[in-house]
C-alpha cells in the first residue's frame, strides 16, 4: 500500500510540472518585442478640402521613424495653392513646405500594440509665390463708386519659416496600418515680405494675419508601417 501511494505521488507531481512547463512554453511563444521601421503616409485632410473648397489645391506626405522605444523622427513635405478673398483685396498663394522634427510617444501599451499619443515638435520651411489678384482703393466717400483694380502682380522666391508644436494620436486599426490626427499651433519666425504688400496665405502654415504671428492647423492621415525589425 506505501509503494502505492509514492507511485501516485510521483505520478501527480509528473503531470503538474508538464502542465506548468506546458504553460511556460506557450507563454514563450508570444512575441512581445516592438517594431522598429519607416511608417509612411498621407494627409486625408487636404483631398477633402479640394471637394469643399473651389479655390484649394494641395497635398501632403507623411513619415516618422522609430529611433528609440518612444522617440520618433518625424517629417512632412507638401505643396498647397489657395485664393483669399478679403473686402478689399484677392490674392492667391502657392508653393511648397517640408517640417522637419520629432515627436514623443507618451502613451503606455500593451504587449503587442504600438498606439500612439504623441506630443511633437517641428520647424516648417516654405517657398512660395503670392499674387495679387484684385484690390479696390480705399475712401471713405460714399459719392464715387469702389475703384476696383484687376491688374495682376506676382511676387515671386518667397520664404517663411516657423516653429510648430503638435498634439495628435495614432491607431493601429489593421497590421501595419494606422489612422491619425492631430492639431497644430505654430509661431511664425521669419518671412519674406512683398513689397507693399502682406502675405496672406503661405503654405504649410496657413492662414496669416496682421497683427499675430501666431497659426493653427489640423491634420488626419492614414499610414503604413514597414518594418525593419524587431526589439
Amino acid at each position: 500500500m506505501k509503494q502505492k501511494h509514492i507511485f501516485l505521488l510521483l505520478i501527480s507531481i509528473a503531470f503538474h510540472s508538464s502542465v506548468v512547463f506546458g504553460q511556460e512554453a506557450q507563454t514563450d511563444t508570444v512575441d512581445t518585442r516592438e517594431k522598429y521601421g519607416i511608417r509612411l503616409g498621407i494627409d486625408l485632410a487636404k483631398p477633402a478640402r479640394i471637394f469643399i473648397e473651389d479655390e484649394y489645391q494641395g497635398f501632403e506626405l507623411k513619415g516618422d521613424y522609430r529611433l528609440y522605444e518612444d522617440i520618433y523622427l518625424a517629417a512632412e513635405l507638401g505643396n498647397e495653392k489657395n485664393v483669399i478673398e478679403e473686402p478689399n483685396v484677392t490674392a492667391s498663394s502657392k508653393g511648397s513646405y517640408i517640417k522637419l522634427g520629432v515627436n514623443y510617444n507618451f502613451y503606455e501599451n500593451w504587449a503587442g500594440m504600438q498606439n500612439q499619443i504623441f506630443f511633437g515638435l517641428r520647424y516648417g520651411f516654405a517657398t512660395f509665390s503670392s499674387e495679387l489678384q484684385e484690390y479696390s482703393i480705399y475712401t471713405t466717400d460714399p459719392y464715387f463708386e469702389p475703384d476696383i483694380r484687376t491688374e495682376g502682380r506676382e511676387f515671386n522666391n518667397l520664404t517663411a519659416g516657423w516653429v510648430e508644436l503638435q498634439l495628435g494620436i495614432k491607431v493601429e486599426v489593421l497590421n501595419n496600418v494606422y489612422l491619425g490626427t492631430h492639431v497644430q499651433l505654430k509661431r511664425m519666425v521669419n518671412e519674406t515680405e512683398p513689397t507693399n504688400f502682406d502675405n496672406l496665405y503661405i503654405p504649410g502654415f496657413n492662414r496669416t494675419y496682421d497683427d499675430s504671428t501666431w497659426g493653427v492647423g489640423y491634420g488626419y492621415s492614414i499610414s503604413y508601417l514597414l518594418p525593419f525589425y524587431k526589439k
